[in-house]
């Protein structure tokens, strides 16, 4: 199985470049899938740097309805004329930051006859991938609505973000079994109290530190290390993590946490 980061917050080769968003392309011996694309056609850039024809991919999954993840979706369906695009249900009702700015997929994207809407909490993409959903079950922590608003409903009133629309990838290979989360919204060790029945080894995404002050290091991320240190799983975090956040989980869990850049691929 092979992960390339096509596109990230940070790039390991001069020939990809770098912006706010994530993109991951999986290989596997039967199928390539398409994780997110980024913020803009920039990831389709890095592909075709990195020698990726994204006209093989057979389907893409976008894990949210923000824009620095959907973004180079409409360059992909300019670039591959037959791929499915999977979203949750809900990932088109207009998302604000913190800040108030609105982040939300571009009207043209969610237009798109390409989009099938998941709304079931398990979807089997093929034999070897399942979009997974975490309903809300209960779990480590409450969800952190990170300050960002959403509306309900088109016109509504916006209301505190729940992250209904984000959905993960469970891939499976052989023995290897594989968590891609795109910004982990809805709560890193939620994922990893509810994902710890599937058997998963590696994690790959963001995991949505990059907020938290460092005032709360001490009583938030030293929390969360140790959690995650619990799980025999090997994380691969990036994007919304966090410079900072990253580096303060790094000396807690050492060779668990691995950083994931633009132009990078891990082999498993």
């Amino acid at each position: 199985m092979k992960l390339t980061a096509l596109m990230e917050n940070a790039s390991i080769r001069p020939d990809c470049c770098a912006e706010h968003g994530l993109s991951v392309l999986i290989e596997t011996e039967r199928h390539t899938v398409l994780f997110d694309a980024g913020a803009s056609a920039n990831f389709a850039r890095n592909a075709e740097a990195l020698g990726v024809d994204l006209r093989r991919v057979e389907a893409a999954v976008l894990s949210h309805g923000h824009n620095d993840h959907s973004g180079g979706m409409i360059e992909f369906v300019r670039l591959n004329p037959t791929a499915p695009l999977y979203v949750r249900d809900s990932f088109d009702l207009k998302h604000f930051n913190r800040k108030g700015k609105d982040i939300s997929i571009a009207p043209e994207l969610s237009a798109s006859p390409r989009i099938v809407r998941v709304s079931t909490e398990r979807l089997e993409l093929n034999e070897q991938m399942t979009i997974v959903h975490w309903g809300g079950q209960p779990g480590v922590r409450a969800i952190d609505t990170c300050g960002m608003t959403a509306e309900t409903a088109p016109g509504s009133a916006l209301t505190p973000e729940q992250f209904d629309h984000e959905q993960y990838l469970l891939v499976a290979e052989g023995e290897k079994r594989v968590l891609l989360t795109g910004c982990s919204h809805r709560g890193i060790l939620n994922i990893m109290h509810w994902a710890r029945s599937e058997g998963v080894q590696t994690v790959i995404g963001g995991f949505h530190f990059k907020d938290v002050p460092e005032a709360e290091y001490e009583s938030r991320l030293s929390d969360a290390a140790a959690e995650l240190k619990k799980y025999p799983v090997t994380y691969y975090s990036c994007h919304c993590t966090g410079d900072v956040p990253f580096a303060y989980l790094k000396e807690r869990l050492g060779g668990q946490l691995q950083s994931f850049h633009a132009g990078q691929t891990i082999v498993l």
